[in-house]
């Protein structure tokens, strides 16, 4: 799933490519009977709300919040796509296709965008410039619904801070995980009401980094370690975003490309590897901790 750096990647390249341009047409083949009366572009009548609302609007801006992309429209409407497990926008330019009763988008232009990861398109915003911005979502999770700007939904004013503002210090963040203080730091990180954005790889990172093993009792942790794992989040977080996100799974950027930070990868999906921490002698080990996979080296994190 796009986490932190994925979703700010996205965002930050939308906004500089699709800022301004107005919105023509709507189309999306999503339509699914468990979301039957619920916003979500899956099901059909709240879809034809949406395409109604937007169609004509122009871009404002575009931003981020926790893992949800927020296309801010004129009129005080926006857009909030989450793009979930596989879920990843593009921009460019498509044409619509009809293959065997079934409707496809296919790019017109040459390069990343034809990667097959690219391939599996289920909404598109036309735009005024001839250009497309399309989700490509090969499992179909993605969630796309549209609110009043100045109204926002209750599940984004229920999330917690942004570990990148400046405002989000030490002590906040100590305050943060308080809250959870009898809970296990891997899944107190992966709260998004404690603290947004951080997912499964940033978490796994972060404590391989401040040397924490995932299934520690956040009330049981010194508050110098974490303050290590404080500096870890904050350093993690941003070379994910010098590195363009993490593409070990379906993520691509707007512009069809991978991004890097899948390379430089310490503990997530690193099992039975040798820790590459100078002098550690340790292995990776994967366990599930709330249903949610954990990396850690057996020997430099310590259980708390």
């Amino acid at each position: 799933m796009p986490e932190l750096p994925e979703v700010h990647t996205t965002a930050t390249m939308l906004d500089r490519l699709a800022r301004g341009c107005v919105i023509h047409g709507v189309w999306t083949d999503y339509d699914s009977a468990f979301n039957r009366g619920k916003s979500n572009i899956k099901d059909r009548k709240y879809f034809k709300l949406l395409k109604k609302t937007i169609t004509g609007k122009k871009i404002i801006g575009v931003r981020r919040r926790a893992k949800n992309v927020l296309i801010d429209l004129s009129s005080n409407v926006t857009i909030l796509i989450h793009m979930k497990m596989t879920g990843h926008i593009l921009y460019g330019k498509y044409e619509k296709a009809s293959v065997v009763k079934k409707e496809i988008w296919k790019t017109l232009e040459k390069g990343p965008l034809e990667d097959p990861f690219n391939q599996f398109i289920h909404f598109v915003l036309t735009l005024d410039n001839g250009k497309h911005v399309a989700l490509s979502d090969v499992r179909k999770f993605a969630k796309v619904l549209f609110f009043e700007t100045n109204a926002p939904p209750e599940n984004l004013l229920e999330l917690g801070p942004e570990p990148l503002e400046r405002e989000f210090s030490l002590k906040k963040f100590i305050e943060r995980l308080s809250l959870r203080q009898k809970g296990k730091i891997k899944q107190v990180l992966l709260d998004q009401t404690v603290i947004a954005g951080i997912g499964n790889i940033y978490s796994d990172e972060s404590l391989w980094y401040s040397k924490i093993h995932p299934e520690s009792r956040v009330e049981r942790i010194p508050h110098d370690i974490l303050s290590n794992l404080f500096t870890s989040v904050k350093h993690v977080l941003r070379d994910a975003i010098n590195s363009g996100g993490d593409s070990l799974s379906d993520y691509r950027n707007p512009r069809g490309e991978k991004g890097g930070y899948q390379n430089f990868h310490k503990a997530y999906q690193q099992t039975g590897k040798k820790c590459r921490r100078a002098r550690c002698g340790g292995t990776i080990r994967r366990i599930i901790i709330g249903g949610r996979s954990g990396h850690f080296c057996d020997t430099h994190q310590k259980k708390y």
